[in-house]
C-alpha cells in the first residue's frame, strides 16, 4: 500500500452503469477464491503458493507487465469501465471547458496517432529554442524554474506539503533529484550487472539525442555529460534507508540562509519565477545534496547545462511524442530496468495519463457506478471496528507505559478516516485540453496541477483534499494528516465484496485498513503526534523497548533471501513489514468480534479461521519478472507480495492453531524469534 511520503492516480454511459454488488463475484458468493488455491502445497511449508499457487500458474505476467498480481487486475477493470466513458466522450460535441469535453478531448489527442507521429518532438521545439538561447547562470535558472512548473523537475525536486513541524500549515520543500534512474545504486554500485545497466543507459541517453537529430559522435559525447551530472547527483544523494528518518530530511531555512546554502541559486528569484510569494522559510531535505548542486551549478559550462536539460525535457516528454520517442524510452526504463516485453495498449497509457491529469473528474462517474453507499457504510463499520481492538491491544500491551499508550490511544482516536470517495470534488475549470498536441495537454495539465499545489502554501491545510483519485487501487496513510484512504478503486471484489462472507472481507479489507492504520505507529508514523506534527510523544524506555522489537523484524527480512544472493533489505522495508503484521492481528481480531468469527461453522470445507488467513494471503497474489524484483530490492519500501503474506503470518500463533502448523515447518518461527509490536 501507498505509505504517504513522510518528507515529503468519468462519465459513464446509462448502458454501461453496474455497482459493487454487479461486479464480477466470487466464487460460490462467498468470496474466497478455491480455484486460486494449490492444494498439493503443504501450508506449513508454503502458505502463499498454497493459497495462490494455481492463480500464479494460470496468469502469466503479460508481456507488457513487469508485475502481474490482483491489483493489476483489478485496475485492469476499472480501466475497461473508463475506456468506455473516454471512448464515448470523445465522440460527443460539448460545451468548451465542460468536463466532458476535457475527458473527450484528452483522449482524442492522445489516440491520435497520426498527428502524434507526423509532430515528432516538434512540440517541444519551443523549449528547445528555449535552452539553446541560454547564455548565463542566471538565464540557466530562469529554465530550471520554469521546467519545475512543466513537471520536468531538473536537478531536484520542488513542491508543497503540510509542513512537518506545523501541520496545520502548507510549506515549501526542496528534495533530492535530477536523476533519471530509479535511485543512486544505480549510478554507484560496481558489480558487473550495475555496470551493464549504466551501459544500456549511455547507448539509449545518445539514442535519445540522436533521434532529436544529433549525429552519433555528438550525442556519445552529450551522453557522457548526462552521465556526469547524474552520476555527481547521485554521489551526494542520501540512500532510501537514509530517507526514512524524517528528522534526517527536515532542515528549515530562511530565505536568505538558503541563498548562503547555494549562491549560484536565488530563491526569491526562483520561487517569484514558479508562482510562490511572500514566504519566509524554505524546508530543504538534503542540504548536501544542494551543496553539490550549487557546485555543480558553478563549474560546470552552460553547453554542458543546455545538453543536461534537453535531455531531461525529452526524458519526461517522451512517453507523449511519436513512436520512435516512446519506443526508445520504453526499450530502456520498461524492457531493460524491469523486463516487460512490450508497450501496454495505448489506450491504456493514455488512461493512465488521464487520471495524473483529470483524475477526479474520472472518478466521479467511476464512484457513481461501483462504490453505494451501503458499501461506504460497511467498510467505515469496519474502519470502527479496527480502531476498537487496536485500541484494546495498545492498552494490553505489556512492554509500553501507562503514560505512552495514553498518547497513543489519543493519536489513534484522532485518526481521519476517509473512505470512498472526496466530500468535496475539484474544480479542473481554467485548464485547457483540446484536440491539438497531446504533449501540449500533458504539459498544460502539469503546470494546472502545478499551480494547484503551490496556491495552498502559506495557507491552513484542507484536510478534505485526498492524494489519491478514487479509482485508484491502492490506499495510504498520511502521518501529516495523521489520516486513513482508501479509495472506492481497491473497494472492489475480490478486495472488497459485499456478498462475502466476514472471514474473507476482514482478511483482505479489514488487514489493509488495518494496515494503513499501523503506519501511524511503524518506525516512521510512531514519530508524529495525534495532529500530525513530528514531535516526539515516547518516554525513552518506551522508545527503546520499541526499537528492540522492530530490529527483531528487521533481522527477520534481512534474512530472505529473494533472487539468487540478494537479500531484502530489512531497514528500508521496515514500515511496511509493521504494517502487514500489524494490520493482520487487528484484523483477525476485530473479525473475531463478528458472529462468523465466533462460530466454527465451515464453508467450502474450511472453518472460519482459515478463510481469513486463506483470504488475506489471497489479497497479494501475484510474481513479476526478475529485473523487477532487483528493481525493487534495491527502491521499494515494500517486500514481495510472497513474503507479505508469509512473514507475518508465520508470527501468529493463531494461524498455527488454524493449520496445525508445527515446530520445525517452515511456516513457524520459535517464540523467542517471533515479532511482536501492537
Amino acid at each position: 500500500m501507498k505509505n504517504f511520503l513522510t518528507l515529503i492516480g468519468i462519465i459513464i454511459l446509462a448502458l454501461t452503469m453496474t455497482n459493487a454488488q454487479n461486479r464480477k463475484q466470487t466464487s460460490a458468493g462467498h468470496g474466497l477464491q478455491l480455484s486460486w488455491m494449490d492444494t498439493s502445497v503443504n501450508p506449513a511449508v508454503d502458505f502463499f503458493d498454497y493459497a495462490n499457487g494455481n492463480w500464479i500458474k494460470n496468469n502469466p505476467i503479460p508481456p507488457s507487465e513487469s508485475y502481474w498480481g490482483i491489483f493489476y487486475v483489478l485496475q485492469e477493470d476499472n480501466y475497461k469501465s473508463l475506456r468506455i466513458v473516454m471512448e464515448a466522450d470523445a465522440k460527443k460535441k460539448s460545451a468548451s471547458g465542460s468536463n466532458v469535453q476535457k475527458v473527450g478531448d484528452f483522449y482524442f489527442s492522445g489516440m491520435d496517432t497520426a498527428a502524434i507521429n507526423k509532430l515528432g518532438s516538434e512540440p517541444l521545439q519551443k523549449e528547445f529554442d528555449r535552452i539553446n538561447s541560454i547564455k548565463n547562470l542566471n538565464d540557466l535558472n530562469n529554465v530550471i524554474a520554469l521546467f519545475q512548473t512543466y513537471g520536468v523537475s531538473p536537478l531536484f525536486n520542488f513542491f508543497a506539503m503540510p509542513d512537518q513541524m506545523n501541520s496545520s500549515e502548507i510549506a515549501t520543500y526542496l528534495y533530492q533529484g535530477g536523476i533519471a534512474m530509479p535511485d543512486r545504486d544505480y549510478y554507484l554500485k560496481t558489480d558487473s550487472a550495475s555496470a551493464k545497466i549504466r551501459e544500456e543507459y549511455l547507448e539509449h541517453i545518445a539514442n535519445m539525442f540522436m533521434l532529436l537529430g544529433d549525429d552519433a559522435a555528438k550525442a556519445k559525447e552529450e551522453a557522457a555529460v548526462v552521465m556526469n551530472i547524474e552520476t555527481n547527483l547521485a554521489k551526494s544523494s542520501m540512500t532510501p534507508v537514509e530517507q526514512r528518518d524524517p528528522y534526517a530530511v527536515y532542515h528549515k531555512y530562511s530565505i536568505k540562509s538558503a541563498d548562503s546554502l547555494t549562491p549560484a541559486i536565488k530563491w526569491n528569484k526562483f520561487l517569484n519565477d514558479v508562482g510562490v510569494k511572500n514566504i519566509k522559510d524554505i524546508i530543504v531535505s538534503q542540504p548536501e545534496f544542494f551543496k553539490e548542486v550549487n557546485s555543480l551549478l558553478q563549474n560546470e559550462s552552460i553547453d554542458n547545462w543546455k545538453t543536461y536539460l534537453r535531455w531531461c525535457l525529452i526524458n519526461t516528454f517522451a512517453p507523449y511524442l511519436s513512436n520512435n520517442f516512446v519506443d526508445e524510452h520504453f526499450h530502456f526504463f520498461g524492457t531493460i530496468l524491469t523486463g516487460a516485453k512490450e508497450l501496454k495498449p495505448r489506450w491504456k497509457r493514455i488512461l493512465q495519463d488521464a487520471d495524473g491529469a483529470i483524475g477526479e473528474i474520472l472518478g466521479q462517474e467511476f464512484v457513481r457506478m461501483h462504490f453505494p453507499p451501503e458499501a461506504k457504510k460497511r467498510n467505515l463499520e469496519m474502519v470502527d471496528n479496527l480502531i476498537k481492538v487496536f485500541g484494546e491491544r495498545i492498552e494490553k500491551l505489556d512492554w509500553m507505559s501507562k503514560e505512552t499508550k495514553e498518547k497513543a490511544i489519543h493519536k489513534l482516536h484522532k485518526i481521519l478516516k476517509k473512505v470512498g470517495y472526496p466530500d468535496k470534488w475539484r474544480n479542473y475549470d481554467g485548464l485547457e485540453i483540446n484536440r491539438g498536441a497531446y504533449v501540449d495537454n500533458i504539459i498544460r495539465s502539469n503546470i494546472f496541477n502545478f499551480d494547484y499545489m503551490i496556491a495552498k502554501i502559506g495557507k491552513p491545510v484542507d484536510k478534505t483534499l485526498w492524494e489519491m483519485t478514487p479509482q485508484t487501487v491502492n490506499a495510504y496513510y498520511d502521518p501529516s494528516l495523521n489520516e486513513i484512504v482508501f479509495p472506492a478503486g481497491i473497494l472492489q471484489p475480490p478486495f472488497f465484496d459485499m456478498n462475502a462472507d466476514d472471514a474473507v472481507n476482514y482478511g483482505e479489507t479489514g488487514a489493509t485498513i488495518g494496515h494503513e492504520m499501523t503506519h501511524g505507529f511503524d518506525d516512521q508514523g510512531r514519530q508524529y503526534d495525534a495532529d500530525g506534527n513530528l514531535k516526539n510523544w515516547w518516554t525513552k524506555d518506551d522508545e527503546k523497548k520499541f526499537k528492540e522489537r522492530a530490529d527483531k523484524m528487521v533481522q527477520q527480512f534481512n534474512d530472505y533471501v529473494v533472487l539468487d544472493s540478494l537479500h531484502v533489505n530489512g531497514e528500508l522495508t521496515l514500515g511496511e513489514n509493521i504494517a502487514d503484521l500489524g494490520g493482520l492481528i487487528i484484523a483477525y481480531e476485530a473479525f473475531k468480534m463478528t458472529k462468523e468469527g465466533q462460530s466454527d461453522k465451515k464453508i467450502d470445507g474450511f472453518t472460519p479461521d482459515q478463510r481469513f488467513f486463506i483470504a488475506y494471503a489471497q489479497s497479494w497474489a501475484g510474481h513479476e519478472r526478475n529485473e523487477a524484483l532487483k528493481k525493487q530490492i534495491l527502491t521499494n519500501p515494500h517486500s514481495p507480495d510472497k513474503l507479505r503474506t508469509n512473514a507475518p503470518l508465520s508470527n501468529m500463533p493463531e494461524f498455527y492453531k488454524a493449520f496445525d502448523i508445527k515446530p520445525g515447518d517452515q511456516m513457524y518461527r520459535p517464540d523467542n524469534l517471533r515479532v511482536k509490536i501492537w
